[in-house]
């Protein structure tokens, strides 16, 4: 059964009072005015530094400059994938596994210069995935991949992307180094027409590209616009700096291989955020460094990995132990984390993923049905939620306590923050590097730093001489533009009638069926969690949004037979019907509201909203609110119907 909140004693109600009324204070000292604006989006400012930081440190030009472009200027394909992460390629494999294409009916197109999406770009020292790769890792039944490891390394992740692209004859399908500018629906040809741009290098003009496709899936991932705060004298520093994004080998020494970093030997090194990327990094550079400097300004909560290699024969009989293995597992896994666990229901992950119940705030859960949003029960609501997580981030607090040897430090360590407001990390040693005499703890008390001269960085009005800064402060949040998908992915996108699916957007709210189309712009599909469902493990979601997808195609173009093409666009009625089922559980997340600002809630941006229509519009961008399980139980009763409701299906051959 759920867990569900026990009644605290008297004692446990005032420390747990103490604890919230702490945990409002450290909020209060991190909103801050400028909000998404306090941060410099490396992919848009016009400051050269800056924006060359976003460049791509891996690509090889020349091998790429050397193939023929899979995708040609005036070209006509059938189906068109923005993104060649584990989303794309899911969605490219999905359509080829279902019968619906083979691999030449397919193409696809990235920034980047190979395969795997955030795995691509982020190759910094001690990267691993945080969910257990039996789970994150996609696909494994069809390709009989074993993970290495139980949280499989970076660099084993980007090889799997290439494995998978090789094994459904990919590679050649793929267009690297392209900037898609615009998707205009043609409403006489019925077909989208994409104007793109491939980079070919420093040393080649680019190239511009205009081609057609018949269906267009937009899989671009969240993690895509690395930012930095902005921070007073930024450009003045002498020094490297970087982002962890594009982690700069040629400062540091090593590679995402070796991770040797002797070029930081007596070298004085900040690192600025502490979020999950800076847990990674920071024991790596700590070995390094002269001198680590860890600028913190919200401390991360910290679970344990418990890293293990993986056992094949343990992996044999345990893990993959039947046909569907991987779906079951990665379902069980959700159900602990949605806190909808059944009586007597196996553990499968048995990770530091499964023991927080209250996480589930932040992701739905069925355990609370629809809730009622009058005033008292969202006060009880929260409540609830507030019990339940209170042993376990006194855990989490403790821990610290007992890893980090100096109190103060220690202290300054611990989070005052609820456990659905932030993403877990979880480390062996990442506490623990506090305890090295090079490593000290800068807290800004939730302000950040105040300046960044030519040779240091200033913490309150104390500077530190450093040689080098590294930004681990991550990505623009995907709340962004509502969660407009035009937004996420930066692209000029029209459909019938020249309608700006921004503006659509940004006037009302987000408007699909099911979360992954849009009335007014046929043949067009695209990922997220705006009315749709959060997993907590990104591939796992992916691979769902992907199968629900393909059905949509597959039985459009089984009613309208073979030969002819398909034009599926979703009814007004039926987004509306939809949108009023996301808006009728909303409320569930009420939790929310008193997060400390962070990637999950746009650093505070909806605590400036006064306005209820203004509310019900981002209200209507919720997730839905009863779990995983829930939402596809919904989305399998539509299918069941067997009447496609909602969906416009007409022949663009009639």
């Amino acid at each position: 059964m759920a867990s569900v909140p026990q009644k605290l004693t008297a004692s446990d109600r005032k420390k747990l009072d103490a604890v919230r009324k702490r945990y409002i204070e450290e909020a209060s000292k991190r909103f801050q005015s400028e909000r998404l604006t306090q941060f410099i989006q490396l992919t848009q400012t016009d400051e050269k530094r800056l924006h060359d930081l976003a460049k791509d440190p891996w690509v090889d030009h020349a091998v790429l400059n050397a193939q023929e472009p899979s995708i040609r200027d005036g070209g006509l394909y059938r189906h068109f994938v923005l993104g060649a992460g584990f989303g794309g390629l899911q969605y490219a494999v999905r359509l080829i596994e279902d019968g619906i294409a083979d691999a030449d009916d397919i193409r696809l197109a990235d920034a980047a210069g190979g395969f795997g999406g955030t795995w691509y770009w982020n190759r910094f020292p001690g990267l691993h995935c945080d969910v257990e790769s039996y789970v994150y890792l996609p696909l494994l039944e069809e390709t009989g991949y074993v993970p290495k490891q139980k949280y499989a390394a970076g660099a084993e992740i980007r090889a799997y992307a290439e494995h998978i692209a090789a094994k459904w004859n990919l590679v050649d399908k793929t267009l690297f180094r392209t900037d898609v500018e615009s998707l205009v629906w043609d409403d006489q040809a019925e077909k989208w027409i994409i104007k793109a741009t491939e980079h070919r290098g420093p040393l080649t003009a680019p190239v511009k590209i205009t081609f057609k496709a018949q269906y267009v899936y937009l899989a671009a991932g969240v993690l895509t616009k690395p930012q930095i705060p902005d921070i007073p004298g930024v450009l003045s520093f002498s020094g490297p700096l970087f982002h962890t994004a594009r982690w700069n080998y040629e400062v540091t020494g090593g590679s995402q291989e070796t991770q040797d970093l002797s070029r930081l030997k007596n070298k004085k090194v900040a690192v600025v955020g502490t979020a999950a990327t800076a847990i990674g990094v920071i024991p790596e550079v700590a070995k390094y460094a002269g001198e680590l400097y860890v600028v913190q300004r919200t401390p991360a909560y910290v679970k344990p990995r418990d890293q293990r290699p993986t056992d094949h024969r343990e992996f044999e009989t345990q893990v993959a132990r039947k046909t569907g293995w991987q779906y079951e597992r990665q379902i069980n896994l959700n159900k602990f984390l949605t806190n909808s666990v059944t009586p007597g229901e196996e553990n499968l992950v048995a990770d530091s993923w499964t023991d927080m119940p209250a996480y589930s705030a932040g992701l739905g859960s069925p355990s609370h049905g629809i809730v009622d949003p009058s005033p008292e029960n969202l006060v009880a609501h929260v409540d609830n939620f507030h019990i339940l997580d209170f042993p376990h981030m006194e855990a989490v607090r403790q821990r610290v306590e007992q890893t980090v040897k100096d109190p103060t430090t220690a202290a300054k360590l611990k989070p005052w923050f609820p456990s659905w407001c932030k993403r877990p990390t979880f480390s062996d040693i990442y506490l623990q590097t506090f305890n090295q005499p090079n490593v000290h703890l800068l807290d800004t008390d939730g302000k950040g730093p105040s300046q960044i001269t030519k040779t240091g960085i200033v913490v309150g009005d104390q500077e530190y001489p450093v040689d080098i800064i590294i930004f681990g402060t991550g990505y623009q949040p995907p709340s962004f533009g509502l969660g407009s998908p035009a937004a996420r992915t930066n692209i000029q996108i029209y459909g019938r009638g020249g309608q700006s699916l921004n503006d659509k957007w940004l006037s009302n709210g987000a408007a699909t069926l099911h979360g992954y189309a849009t009335h007014g712009f046929p043949n067009l599909f695209f990922t997220g969690t705006n009315q749709a469902t959060i997993t907590g493990n990104n591939v796992f979601m992916l691979g769902l949004i992907a199968q629900h997808v393909a059905y949509f195609i597959s039985q459009a173009e089984r009613q309208i037979g073979p030969g002819k093409r398909a034009i599926i666009e979703v009814t007004q009625e039926a987004e509306e019907a939809h949108t009023a089922e996301i808006l009728r559980r909303s409320a569930f997340y009420s939790a929310q509201v008193g997060c400390t600002p962070g990637y999950f809630n746009g650093y505070g941006e909806g605590t400036r909203i006064t306005d209820p229509e203004e509310k019900v519009k981002r209200a209507r961008g919720s997730a839905w609110s009863e779990g995983t399980v829930s939402f596809l139980d919904y989305i399998q009763k539509w299918r069941d119907e067997g009447l496609l409701k909602g969906l416009s299906i007409t022949s663009a051959d009639q």
